[in-house]
């Protein structure tokens, strides 16, 4: 009977994920990830282990040659930038992600982020909080320009919700000329995006050529009046980077739901910052983006073990 090991945190024994594995006749084992793992326990935790549903484990070349029996791995979410992908098919190992599977709960997400920095909601209820009365000016999105950096699912699904709140919206991305379809989206260069928004979301993948983009002299072409807001990768930003550029007034501020390493570290350059707001890696946690990533990843999983993989990366 192949045995599964499942590190996503919302997934649990007795679930109906677990239901669907166990009625595959697969023998599961949870092991949540919470926060950091070492690498020795997470060796540990793949001893015997066939198949894989994790989360941002870091599955690195050296964790892989350790796991002689691993065959399938499958992310609960989009991104993968924390397998080797090239060590996992050298060793036979397929990867798996869930494209799209949680696009609407990030979209949505990123707008609440728009709407929070626009209008002063934390400065607000941090100031109640201290016992104060906040009563600064916000900012209407109506009329504002909207920077997409990436266009894929999340970014697609922002775009109508932008829209709705009578925004111009501009993106840089890679996607063909042929493949984006008529969103009323203006597709500009990156210099040009960074000139001309009053707001940037990030929803590019984590790749060798994303990887600190968002550094001194990217913020230095933003206005000052710019707020960035992140919900794809932490270290497509250059944490110090961006920390001085707040703290100096080359732009407004930031809202991070990702960050290089998480969960936030005390000595991080991004702590003590005001305008910089980090938030716990929460764009695609709702209950409905939950279950389907669940779900979806446990169908992977079962059909990459039958050979009839749909969604394999590598």
């Amino acid at each position: 009977m192949p045995r599964v090991l499942i590190t996503t945190d919302y997934l649990r024994p007795g679930d109906e994920v677990d239901d669907y594995l166990r009625a595959a006749g697969l023998e599961t084992r949870h092991d949540p990830m919470v926060g950091r793992r070492d690498p020795e326990d997470l060796v540990s935790a793949l001893a015997g282990i066939d198949a894989a549903l994790v989360a941002n484990e870091p599955l690195t070349a050296g964790v892989l040659a350790r796991a002689p029996r691993l065959r399938v791995v499958v992310r609960t979410g989009v991104g993968y930038d924390s397998i080797d992908i090239e060590a996992a098919r050298r060793l036979g190992v397929g990867v798996s992600n869930l494209p799209g599977i949680n696009a609407n709960a990030v979209a949505e997400y990123t707008l609440g982020l728009l709407l929070a920095a626009a209008r002063r909601l934390v400065h607000s209820a941090t100031g109640v909080l201290a016992g104060g009365w906040p009563r600064e000016d916000g900012h209407e999105l109506r009329g504002a320009t909207l920077g997409l950096v990436g266009f894929g699912a999340a970014a697609r699904a922002v775009v109508p919700l932008a829209r709705a709140f009578g925004m111009d919206v501009v993106c840089t991305t890679g996607v063909p000329e042929g493949l984006r379809g008529d969103l009323g989206v203006r597709f500009v260069p990156f210099a040009e995006l960074l000139a001309v928004s009053d707001y940037v979301t990030i929803h590019t993948s984590l790749t060798d050529s994303t990887r600190g983009m968002f550094d001194a002299s990217a913020f230095a072409r933003m206005k000052a009046t710019a707020v960035l807001i992140n919900t794809a990768r932490g270290a497509v930003v250059d944490e110090r980077a961006l920390a001085d550029a707040v703290r100096t007034g080359g732009i407004a501020g930031a809202a991070l739901d990702v960050v290089t390493r998480e969960p936030l570290p005390a000595d991080s350059p991004l702590r003590g910052v005001e305008g910089i707001t980090v938030y716990s890696h929460l764009a695609g946690q709702t209950a409905q983006a939950r279950r389907a990533a669940g779900l979806a990843g446990a169908a992977e999983l079962v059909a990459a073990l039958e050979g009839r993989a749909r969604f394999t990366v590598n």
